[in-house]
């Protein structure tokens, strides 16, 4: 068994009138460890959902979710969520409050991380003095204080300029590689996916199903404009045009 498992996972909202709402419909896949992965697909499909459910945060209707051991679990959300009366270091420290009564070994934690992320020199800054890539670099450094098995992101670039994006996906990269953390990425990017990951689930427009399932093996670190890249996401772009979108 992988990191994590989904078997046959059905989701169902309850709508105000009574009827159901099926958001995800009988999904199955898996995530080995230390892998980075991706759930790509189109803006509304359910990604979030199946991220809510690794992480506990939503209970599904029906099928089996197996999440090896009792993993930590860090997530990085689409806003960086930063609370701006914090300096940058207490706001990456915040989630090791609940366990680590030390401030001053909570302070080396969060100085580790910022200075992972390329945020060293800049403990003691506002999140408001800081600049979009910046902040979303604070919170997957807050993500990753904690130590966690599983890092769950939720289209953590899509609000930042393509420049920026381009060069925290690089970080990310470097960041994958130097943890060896076990990372789930949602987007609706077909470039962002292939350039990143070295499996990516193409689920459908809801109720979301599996619609392909593709594995890259393509060598890191990887560049922008490389030819092997080109012609998977070309495939992939492809394959995205054949979805039912109605």
């Amino acid at each position: 068994m992988g990191a994590i498992t989904f078997q046959e996972v059905t989701k169902d909202y309850l709508l105000p009138d009574g009827a159901r709402l099926r958001v995800l419909d009988k999904i199955s896949f898996e995530v080995a460890d230390g892998t980075f992965n991706s759930i790509l697909g189109p803006s509304g499909c359910g990604k979030s959902t199946i991220l809510n459910l690794i992480a506990g945060l939503d209970q599904h209707t029906s099928g089996n979710i197996l999440v090896q051991g009792k993993p930590r679990i860090g997530f990085v959300f689409q806003q960086p969520r930063l609370l701006n009366w914090r300096t940058v270091a207490d706001n990456v420290a915040l989630p090791l409050e609940a366990e680590i009564t030390d401030a001053g070994a909570r302070r080396r934690i969060a100085n580790k991380y910022l200075a992972l992320v390329g945020l060293g020199g800049f403990e003691h800054y506002y999140p408001l003095k800081l600049s979009g890539g910046m902040q979303q670099r604070a919170s997957i450094a807050r993500a990753l204080a904690i130590e966690p098995d599983i890092l769950l992101m939720d289209e953590p670039f899509s609000g930042l300029d393509e420049w920026t994006a381009r060069r925290m996906r690089e970080e990310l990269m470097r960041i994958w590689q130097e943890t060896g953390k076990t990372i789930v990425f949602v987007t609706h990017s077909i470039s962002e996916a292939v350039l990143l990951s070295q499996q990516i689930l193409i689920v459908s427009p809801k109720p979301a199903t599996v619609f392909k399932t593709v594995r890259l093996d393509a060598p890191y670190p990887r560049e922008y404009g490389n030819l092997q890249l080109f012609e998977i996401e070309t495939n992939l772009t492809r394959d995205f045009l054949t979805m039912n979108f109605e």
